[in-house]
């Protein structure tokens, strides 16, 4: 096993509470429990020596003829990996049971089952744990030939074991070799608890197989609520299951992405901890689960939305805070994980986000975009939160902040944080409007129309005859992208066609889109970056809306190749077309969907126009 394997080569399954990532080879790199944001009991993606991992996978070199592959069965979470060797040709499939559910659970069960369906291969299996970030020492103690359990801080993990698996336990770590012939399985289940709980119930390779069956009706259910039946179904729905996964089922809260400290830059210290809910990222996906018939995890959302809102639980005392642990807690001190030297030598490792206390404008409209979708903000206590909301944001619109970006360069007049809060008053007095609501709507009429005169006179750049990233500066940023979606113009106008021409000759790279250019806008932090994913996506979106259809789909098309194996995508795309940063990002994926959605609305409007 290389030490560091490419963050690409990497699928993800879960089971709605947390998701643990598997390499090609077999390897479990990364798996924090009993909650997405819990510590991680493997992390060798972040330090392979001190990290942990869980491997099992056929006993060969790759220069003995073994060939590696790995796919999803299809539209569903059950990862398989397939060892094809001149010997033999074997699978494991890994999975977790499905927890959809509003209770937290603690416990949480990941299954690998190994068969083989031709011939004879060896396989090897390495368990080695390294609790709360490597920083704990745990015991193990091997309760027979087929089970041990490892002790840590807080939490049991428990090794189970279906013949002819037979564990040799060390000092800290497990260990076993078999083999199997055509036609035999043999499986491992890997059970975190909370130390003193019931022990998991015996095996059986029967039970196994029916938790498989059961994983598998699971997905496949859920997939018939998709009203998608365009030309890009297999991606659409693999951004889906992604997004689903990506979902802490008993809050509905969705995080960014299932990984921290994964670098936008090797050997850089752009590595930041994405197991978090941002306002703006969940906020943005209510309208592709909406758009693809998903209608319940929107909903869901929108529950610990107006939580938010009625709790008024933020350290800075605003109305909202730009991001919150999946059970809405606020607090998300960052520290660095300093004993891991970080994935291929890229420090800091940090684990908590500081960005949280940045003040950061634009979540106001990405939420009240949310909220609007559904038309009722729930109730009188809802709206009595939402319109304080909207009467604190009269106040403060017009004043610097961090930007979507988080950049750690200082405060600025950000264009895109404008634009939204622009969003937020247009969607308030809609909804007050339509529902009755009582608003103060004279006031929120004349803050929409003062943040609209705004943008047009100093977002504005003559010089670039385009929007710019703030008003100080002739930068373009590639969050405007947004501006057609929103409303705030037309995706035909003049000044906004200008605008997307400027993005394409200065942010656009082969159809890869940077976010902005950090030498001409300095953001705090050394080193660069690569493009963005949702960027990327974005323009596909921006350049179909614009009638622009033959280079939105090259550009769509071609966004696809970088795609891992098994169709997920990271945050952004290094100069060689490597992932770089937390893996996998749900932005990314929500943005594909939408960039996926417009296209088919598009083309299939060209396609019925009479020539």
């Amino acid at each position: 096993m290389s030490s560091y394997p490419p963050i690409a080569d990497h699928g993800m399954i879960g089971d709605l509470q947390t998701a643990a990532l598997v390499s090609s080879e077999g390897s479990i790199d990364w798996w924090c429990t009993p909650r997405f944001d819990s510590p991680s009991i493997f992390a060798s993606l972040l330090d392979s020596e001190r990290g942990g991992y869980c491997r099992l996978a056929a006993d060969l070199l790759p220069g003995n003829g073994l060939t590696i592959r790995q796919l999803y069965l299809s539209d569903t979470a059950v990862l398989i990996t397939r060892f094809m060797a001149p010997s033999g040709v074997g699978e494991v499939a890994d999975f977790m049971e499905p927890l959809d559910t509003t209770v937290p659970t603690g416990q949480h069960r990941l299954l690998r089952v190994a068969r083989v369906v031709r011939g004879t291969l060896p396989f090897t299996f390495t368990c080695r744990p390294r609790f709360d970030y490597g920083r704990a020492p745990h015991t193990v103690t091997q309760l027979d030939r087929r089970s041990a359990l490892f002790h840590g801080p807080n939490t049991d993990l428990r090794l189970q074991a279906t013949g002819p698996i037979a564990f040799e336990a060390d000092s800290t770590d497990v260990s076993a070799s078999f083999t199997l012939s055509a036609g035999e399985v043999a499986a491992v289940v890997l059970t975190s608890d909370a130390p003193g709980s019931v022990e998991p119930e015996p095996l059986s390779l029967k039970a196994i197989r029916d938790d498989l069956e059961s994983c598998r009706r699971f997905w496949l259910t859920w997939l018939r609520s998709c009203t998608y039946r365009g030309r890009w179904k297999n991606e659409v729905y693999r951004s889906a299951i992604t997004l689903k996964l990506l979902t802490y089922a008993p809050s509905g809260a969705p995080i960014a992405a299932a990984t921290a400290g994964l670098p936008e830059q090797v050997g850089g210290e752009r590595n930041w901890d994405y197991r978090y809910t941002w306002i703006r990222d969940a906020s943005l996906s209510v309208r592709s689960l909406i758009d693809l018939g998903f209608t319940a995890e929107a909903q869901a959302f929108r529950r610990w939305l107006r939580n938010r809102l009625t709790d008024g639980g933020t350290a800075s005392g605003e109305p909202l805070q730009i991001m919150y642990r999946i059970d809405g807690d606020p607090q998300l001190t960052e520290e660095t994980l300093d004993h891991f030297e970080g994935y291929r030598g890229s420090a800091p490792v940090r684990v908590g986000n500081a960005a949280a206390d940045q003040i950061q404008l634009d979540i106001y409209g990405e939420a009240a975009d949310a909220l609007g979708l559904a038309g009722d903000i729930g109730g009188v206590r809802g709206w009595q939160a939402f319109a304080a909301m909207l009467d604190w944001l009269t106040e403060h619109w017009d004043r610097p902040d961090e930007g979507i970006w988080e950049t750690r360069g200082g405060q600025r007049d950000f264009t895109y944080s404008r634009l939204m809060t622009w969003v937020a008053f247009d969607r308030g007095i809609r909804l007050a409007t339509q529902a009755s609501r009582p608003a103060d709507i004279p006031r929120w009429t004349r803050a929409r129309d003062a943040v609209f005169n705004q943008i047009i006179e100093r977002g504005w750049s003559q010089k670039r005859q385009a929007f710019v990233q703030h008003y100080d500066t002739d930068v373009l940023d590639a969050s405007l992208l947004l501006m057609p979606r929103v409303g705030f113009l037309s995706p035909h106008d003049p000044a906004w066609l200008s605008t997307l021409d400027a993005m394409g000759h200065e942010l656009v790279s082969d159809s890869l889109v940077y976010r902005y250019d950090p030498e001409a806008s300095p953001d705090g932090l050394r080193g660069s970056e690569g493009t963005f994913n949702l960027c990327s996506f974005l323009y596909v979106e921006a350049l179909a809306r614009s009638g622009r259809l033959v280079q939105a789909r090259y550009a769509f098309d071609k966004m696809l190749t970088y795609a891992n194996h098994v169709g997920l995508f990271a945050e952004e795309i290094g100069p060689s077309g490597e992932q770089l940063g937390n893996f996998p990002q749900a932005f990314t994926h929500l943005a594909l969907v939408a960039a996926a959605m417009a296209l088919d609305d598009e083309l299939d409007a060209a396609e019925n126009t009479p020539r």
